[in-house]
């Protein structure tokens, strides 16, 4: 079992979940090919994070890394970056800029 962490990512928890539940399970070749075409603000760093995955799996010392799922992938949420933007009449609205943190696991088929 390996791991791979993302922290501070600027792109909302809410979205970044789409994508984590999407590739949750699957075979890592098959997530690498599903997220390479999709057209999702989050699918580069998702992409990123599972080939660094991998290569820790393969830096642990793993002999088959052909087998690797995605065993598990959590999303949580970072800071919030407090914005202000003007209004009307002379107003100003808070806009709150989220921030996620990703943790990924990949493990083999038969350990999961």
């Amino acid at each position: 079992m390996a791991t791979a962490k993302l922290n501070n990512v600027r792109i909302a928890p809410r979205k970044m979940r789409i994508i984590a539940n999407m590739i949750r399970g699957k075979d890592v070749t098959t997530a690498i090919h599903s997220l390479r075409f999709l057209k999702k603000s989050g699918s580069r760093e998702f992409f990123k994070l599972i080939v660094s995955a991998v290569a820790n799996a393969e830096d642990k010392g793993q002999d088959d890394i052909d087998n690797l799922i995605i065993s598990t992938v959590m999303v949580d949420q970072g800071s919030t970056l407090g914005r202000w933007r003007p209004r009307a009449q002379g107003r100003a609205t808070k806009i709150q800029k989220k921030t996620s943190h990703v943790t990924l696991e990949v493990a083999t088929k038969q350990a999961s």
